[in-house]
């Protein structure tokens, strides 16, 4: 659902995937090759959102600002379900987890982590490559070279979901029985991360 206001319009780029349930509203701008999931809202009705390209903003996720900012998600960020940004700015190829809020003027650095249910206050400024945790968030250590290899193969299926979305998804009516060999859904092997850390050590 696209919305107008003050004569303002959304930009969605003709290789993105924005899914028909997600809001956007106004100043909203969404990049090459990113994808919006379902039910995120989007409202560009103060500030400016910018989802950068390959970046991808997943079902239930919120952005929004104060008037006069930018809340942005750099190239290849990766926003969890139902996260929160505010008038924040999400570096490049940084990954903030589920249910994580991220403040105005905060400032999350490229290859960072903001884990799960974290809350990132405003003004904060998080390094490069930081691992970030807690209520309020605090950096606990540096982000490992396999942590980023997790991290980047995962943005990569979003790449992916969105071409296949845009080219396979459609609505449709459920079926009333399970068909006889079902199939499953095909896609490279992924692992949650605290499996990779275990296989690593």
């Amino acid at each position: 659902m696209v919305y107008e206001i003050n004569g303002v319009r959304p930009v969605v780029h003709p290789t993105a995937f924005v899914h028909p349930t997600a809001v956007l509203i106004g100043d909203v701008i969404v990049g090459p090759r990113c994808y919006v999931g379902p039910l995120a809202s989007l409202r560009g009705d103060f500030g400016r959102l910018i989802l950068e390209e390959g970046s991808n903003v997943q079902d239930g996720c919120v952005m929004h600002g104060f008037p006069a900012s930018d809340t942005v998600v750099e190239v290849d960020g990766h926003i969890g379900h139902g996260a929160v940004l505010h008038g924040c700015r999400i570096g490049r190829n940084a990954l903030v987890g589920m249910n994580a809020v991220v403040m105005d003027n905060a400032v999350v650095g490229s290859e960072s982590i903001v884990a799960a249910m974290s809350f990132v206050k405003a003004g904060m400024a998080i390094p490069p490559r930081s691992m970030v945790m807690g209520t309020p968030a605090r950096i606990v250590r540096e982000v490992t070279d396999a942590e980023i290899g997790w991290k980047n193969a995962g943005t990569s299926q979003y790449h992916e979901l969105a071409v296949r979305s845009r080219e396979t998804m459609r609505e449709v009516e459920p079926l009333t029985e399970i068909e006889p060999d079902r199939q499953r859904l095909h896609w490279d092997s992924a692992l949650p991360l605290h499996l990779v850390k275990k296989e690593s050590t």
